[in-house]
């Protein structure tokens, strides 16, 4: 897959030296930004990636989230749906994360739902998107390369929902097939890769009611001196499997097919190396302003097992804001 060389190069020239900079990278791994926290902040983009941020909170009680949600057309969804089982049926692709864009409105401006939105990482980039994503990316410290790579989406209050995720054969062969494919990433780029915790549950709080998320972990040794060549490393990763599919070119070949849209820097990447650690993210649970409306990403993992109403349920439980 094609990749912008210019990024790579000054992710490495920055992290061999030990400098500090946040950076990101979209979808298709054409475009990108890598800033030191103050270029970052003179050009009105903030981040928070677990606790490592330029932003200045402001502590005041927030008022009361309006969040108004013009759910997609099911038949529009569905339409996308079969391009995909179609592609599955050939053998083309074992899974597909299929994603839509649903527009909506809200009282909070961006900076509003970045300051009081919970979430372990955080981008807001000037007026134009505003990122609070519950999936770390992958992480290098201690001689360690590791991956988080979440899938699998549950509404917590529903009667005995962690039983009836980890229980789900759909669920299950979604799950396992991306830790395979990130396994097989980590491989291009490490050795002695191990899947550490396979499918363990995280909580996440929202306005709309509390989720399950299912995530696993995946760590490797990094190499010596990766620092030289961290931009090489990350490229090699991307796209991101977890919002993508397997095998990734093709599948990335039918998500051109069957979405409407760009997806730009939605579910891209983006990180912060603080001069000796690189901590990053995945684009999920995203807001983007275009053409004076304001629109909310979001999908979900299609294989052969899926079903157009379930999916389509997920994509609308997706759209939410960690704000309570």
């Amino acid at each position: 897959m094609k990749y912008n060389r210019k990024i790579s190069k000054k992710i490495s020239k920055l992290a061999s030296k030990g400098t500090q900079f946040i950076f990101a990278i979209d979808f298709d791994c054409e475009n990108g930004f890598v800033l030191t926290p103050k270029e970052a902040e003179k050009q009105g983009i903030f981040y928070d990636i677990d606790g490592n941020t330029n932003f200045n909170y402001q502590k005041k009680k927030p008022p009361k989230i309006d969040f108004n949600v013009k759910n997609i057309d099911f038949g529009k969804y569905k339409k996308a749906f079969e391009i995909v089982q179609y592609h599955i049926k050939r053998g083309d692709t074992f899974l597909v994360n299929l994603t839509f864009k649903t527009e909506i409105k809200t009282n909070y401006s961006f900076p509003e739902i970045f300051n009081n939105s919970k979430a372990l990482f955080k981008l807001l980039y000037k007026d134009e998107f505003v990122v609070f994503s519950p999936e770390r990316f992958i992480r290098i410290s201690d001689n360690k390369i590791e991956s988080f790579p979440m899938k699998g989406t549950i509404d917590a209050n529903i009667e005995n929902a962690k039983e009836k995720i980890l229980n789900s054969k759909k669920e299950f062969y979604e799950h396992n097939t991306i830790v395979d494919l990130i396994r097989n990433d980590l491989n291009i780029v490490s050795k002695n890769v191990q899947v550490k915790k396979f499918r363990y549950i995280d909580k996440i709080k929202s306005n709309k009611g509390d989720l399950l998320q299912v995530s696993s972990q995946i760590c490797g040794e990094s190499p010596d001196n990766y620092t030289d060549n961290l931009g090489d490393i990350i490229f090699s990763l991307l796209p991101a499997g977890s919002v993508t599919g397997a095998p990734k070119e093709k599948t990335v070949e039918i998500i051109k097919k069957s979405e409407s849209y760009d997806r730009g820097y939605y579910t891209g990447i983006f990180g912060f190396f603080d001069g000796r650690n690189l901590d990053s993210a995945v684009a999920i649970r995203f807001i983007q302003k275009e053409n004076n409306k304001t629109y909310y990403k979001s999908g979900g993992g299609i294989t052969a097992l899926s079903t157009a109403e379930n999916e389509y349920q997920e994509l609308i439980r997706k759209i939410y804001v960690p704000i309570i």
